[in-house]
């Protein structure tokens, strides 16, 4: 099976990055408080981002609100076997146990997350209910669970017979490497939609690591890390390695920066920018930003080659490739 762990692998080359930490970007004067488009969209992380898309455009194509939009969307590839980064069929940590992370984000920066969460297939829906029923952000470990097992959802088994068998193999091959954290070792489904109101909402869920060691949370279900709203101004979301995206606040900056006018794609540059300076050119890692403008402008930029995300508008659904350094 062609995982994206072995096509990352194979497409990870890195750009000389000489020159690169003191590139300015450019500035576009727009009013980011205004819809100019009154069209819905909605854009996500990697290839699975196209099913999750369609979905997510039943309820935005039909006057649906983002909110609603962004956790349909995202549950497609948390229930998808195949999918083994994001929920049902992801691959276990070090302990043979699947643990997942999700948060959601509305447009009055309303938000829920779950971090560790085992046996729930979709763990954005239990953080959809944090957000809406309790005072709270964040649950995690066993009181995520007994939470979501309070609201009704079913305790299953998330670690699929081939997963399993695909598991054992990835730990010999890590035997041979100095880190767990690398080009090959990463994902997530990130997703932002704009809804026929201008409104803005954003979801994020993945398995992270495999091989991790238990309780290890990346950046997904932290809110201003892997996602952050702001409806006056935009949306972004975040992939790839999670310690280097919550050392740089990185969803929460990258709008800050369209705060000031600066474009969605060099907003998330400028970021991956920071990363490279802080990770001091480590090859072996990969980051990448997705951000979508009040007005429906979007964007990306990826540390390394090999990050896509699909965009689905009322001309159709396709995938893109990230620009990189």
């Amino acid at each position: 099976m062609n995982t994206r762990r072995k096509f990352l692998k194979k497409s990870a080359l890195i750009s000389s990055i000489g020159g690169l930490i003191g590139l300015k970007s450019k500035v576009y004067a727009i009013n980011p408080t205004m819809n100019t488009s009154n069209r819905p969209i909605v854009i996500s992380t990697w290839d699975h981002g196209i099913p999750a898309n369609l979905e997510a455009w039943k309820i935005l194509n039909n006057g649906g609100k983002a909110i609603d939009a962004v956790e349909a969307g995202v549950k497609v590839p948390e229930g998808d076997p195949n999918v083994r980064s994001v929920g049902f069929g992801g691959f276990p940590d070090k302990d043979g146990r699947v643990t997942l992370d999700a948060c959601i984000m509305d447009e009055n920066q309303q938000c829920g997350s779950v971090a560790c969460l085992e046996h729930i297939k979709h763990p954005v829906s239990v953080a959809r209910l944090v957000m809406d029923e309790t005072p709270y952000v964040m649950l995690v470990g066993e009181g995520a669970l007994e939470f979501a097992l309070l609201k009704g959802f079913e305790k299953e088994n998330l670690l699929t017979p081939e997963t399993l068998l695909e598991w054992e193999e990835f730990k010999e091959e890590l035997k041979e490497k100095r880190s767990i954290i690398n080009i090959e070792n990463h994902d997530t489904i990130g997703m932002l939609a704009m809804d026929v109101l201008g409104n803005l909402s954003g979801s994020c869920t993945t398995s992270g690591l495999t091989n991790k060691l238990h309780g290890r949370v990346g950046d997904s279900p932290i809110i201003g890390a892997g996602l952050f709203v702001d409806n006056e101004v935009g949306a972004a979301c975040a992939t790839g390695v999670g310690e280097e995206v919550i050392k740089q606040a990185g969803s929460a900056m990258v709008v800050e920066l369209m705060r000031n006018g600066v474009h969605p794609e060099d907003a998330c540059k400028e970021i991956i920018k920071r990363v490279l300076k802080t990770n001091r050119g480590n090859k072996d890692i990969q980051v990448g930003f997705l951000a979508l403008r009040k007005d429906g402008i979007f964007g990306a930029f990826s540390l390394m080659k090999g990050f896509n995300f699909a965009v689905q508008d009322d001309t159709g659904n396709k995938l893109i490739n990230s620009p990189h350094f």
